[in-house]
């Protein structure tokens, strides 16, 4: 009959615990009307109950600190604090003492060390503290894995590890939209909610732009010559709560001539995240970089550099053009005006415009006169390039509102 060997005690032990900060001690209130059979007992004892508020004894949350009972939850963003502790249970000296802390997380495995350098010797009821911490970047899984080893006084070697595992959840949803403008202005609005338990105060939402763009934050309004918040003096955001921010980018001089040709995914910049919770407790968050797709706009790019908004009725108006070349060839351009039924262009049609080298752009101005009030679409640019006999349409370019003209009578 074989006999398995009995397992072999360690001589040191090892304790690993989460550093957190303590919450608010909460209880349930038990009350009842005077006219009940209780009368004022029930009152009476939660006033001398010492974890609630004086004067506010029917409110759950107490004036007492708690210390926690379990694990916790971690958010991403967060960091995460362990104390590791190994004692030395026997008694006698154990030499050679090497305590090693990796975390484990899907993608890569984390050395949490202070040092890894031995201890020389561990007196008996003497024990090695440590103290870790680690900003934790990823959603998931993770195990702490605390190893020991270290040498008996007969000289044989010794060696054990334990395993803690925990899950870090998602703290924030981020959503985010792009707008493009008429002009190369884009404007994002990024949604941020709330989906832990607990209430947050965002100390900082900012958007870090690519060097390519500046960025104006349109999340403040001035009152008494000072800048407020359009969310008011609250910074708190309540659980499932959502914010909207929004930015402007504008493209900087250097990319500004070349703005309008970009193709393909740019990259506009990252949202910068801070909170804190509970007792202070600060997070963060960084977004990647996003990405838009810049809009496509043909080999050749109008845009309206001015126009009025109002327009008196069978007056003319002026609205001045931007023509770019979009294309990698050179254009020699033909420019020709078609009459709708309300608006009117006053000029030459089909004039020579010249040649327009690529990533170029010229301004023209335009007079036009309407001939019906009301909101009234510009429609009828025709642009043709000579080279390869192609002709370009532009209508419902933008939109004026006609009006009467006033008349003044002379008494």
């Amino acid at each position: 009959m074989e006999v398995n060997p009995p397992k072999q005690e360690h001589l040191l032990a090892l304790k690993v615990m989460r550093l957190t900060k303590p919450t608010l001690f909460t209880n349930i209130p038990v009350t009842c009307e005077e006219k009940d059979l209780p009368g004022d007992l029930f009152n009476q004892l939660m006033r001398d109950d010492p974890s609630t508020v004086n004067g506010a004894e029917i409110l759950m949350l107490g004036e007492m600190l708690t210390l926690p009972q379990n694990f916790g939850n971690i958010f991403l963003g967060e960091t995460f604090s362990s104390y590791i502790s190994v004692h030395n249970d026997s008694n006698q000296v154990v030499k050679d003492i090497l305590v090693k802390a990796d975390l484990q997380t899907s993608s890569q495995r984390l050395n949490l060390s202070a040092s890894n350098a031995a201890v020389a010797e561990l007196k008996p009821d003497c024990c090695i503290d440590d103290v870790i911490h680690h900003e934790v970047k990823e959603i998931g899984t993770h195990i702490l894995v605390c190893a020991v080893s270290y040498t008996t006084q007969g000289g044989e070697k010794m060696y054990f590890r334990k395993f803690f595992k925990f899950q870090v959840l998602k703290p924030l949803d981020v959503k985010t939209k792009f707008y493009n403008a008429e002009t190369d202005e884009v404007f994002l609005e990024a949604q941020i909610q709330n989906i832990t338990t607990s209430p947050m105060f965002m100390e900082k939402v900012s958007l870090e732009p690519s060097i390519m763009y500046n960025v104006a934050e349109l999340n403040s309004v001035s009152q008494a010559g000072e800048s407020v918040t359009t969310f008011g003096s609250r910074a708190y955001l309540q659980p499932m709560d959502t914010r909207q921010y929004l930015y402007c980018l504008k493209p900087k001089k250097e990319f500004a001539e070349k703005a309008g040709i970009i193709k393909g995914v740019t990259v506009i910049g990252k949202l910068d995240i801070v909170w804190k919770t509970n007792l202070g407790e600060r997070g963060r968050l960084q977004t990647s970089q996003l990405q838009r797709m810049a809009p496509g706009y043909g080999d050749v790019r109008l845009s309206l550099e001015a126009i009025p908004d109002t327009v008196n009725l069978e007056e003319p108006f002026h609205i001045t053009c931007k023509i770019t070349n979009c294309s990698e060839r050179t254009m020699d351009l033909v420019l020709e005006m078609c009459n709708t039924n309300s608006i009117h262009w006053c000029g030459i049609s089909g004039r020579q415009l010249g040649k327009l080298h690529p990533s170029s752009s010229l301004c023209l101005a335009l007079t036009l006169l309407s001939s019906v009030q009301g909101l009234q679409s510009v429609s009828g640019l025709r642009l043709t390039d000579t080279f390869l006999k192609r002709t370009y349409e532009y209508d419902d370019i933008a939109q004026v509102c006609v009006v009467s003209s006033a008349i003044k009578v002379e008494s």
